[in-house]
């Protein structure tokens, strides 16, 4: 099962961010860590690992499915598309999806999530550009 656990950790430092996956790592206790393992090696080390679907598929698969639900994780697989090439347009195009087979309520609150998460995305972004940017005029 190690195998396993570590394929579901690059998997998931690779869609998440390895910046994520550390501070998730840091709040596990007593009480979530076989949970937390659990996750690593089913979700990330068998679902997301196995090579019929490639990440931004599953990416906005993933997307489709939190939207629907209503799922709070909604916002972090958002952040974590980008991660992996994810358009918005795609992710648009996944929430008009939603919005037909899920219904409207669900896609309205999937937009007003995908518009903050991604405008912060982006602001962040562009902050990354700046920097930068004025440290290649110091250099």
């Amino acid at each position: 099962m190690d195998e396993r656990y570590e394929l579901g950790m690059k998997v998931r430092r690779e869609v998440l961010g390895s910046e994520h996956v550390e501070r998730a790592q840091a709040r596990i206790t007593e009480l979530d860590a076989d949970f937390q393992r659990f996750i690593t090696e089913t979700a990330w080390g068998s679902v997301w690992a196995r090579p019929d679907l490639d990440r931004r598929t599953r990416s906005l698969v993933t997307i489709a499915i939190l939207a629907a639900l209503g799922r709070e994780e909604l916002a972090l697989h958002l952040r974590a598309s980008q991660n992996i090439g994810v358009d918005t347009h795609e992710i648009a195009e996944v929430l008009l999806h939603v919005a037909v087979y899920a219904g409207v309520p669900a896609a309205n609150t999937a937009f007003a999530v995908a518009k903050k998460e991604l405008a912060q995305t982006e602001h962040a972004s562009e902050e990354t550009d700046s920097t930068q940017k004025s440290q290649e005029v110091e250099e």
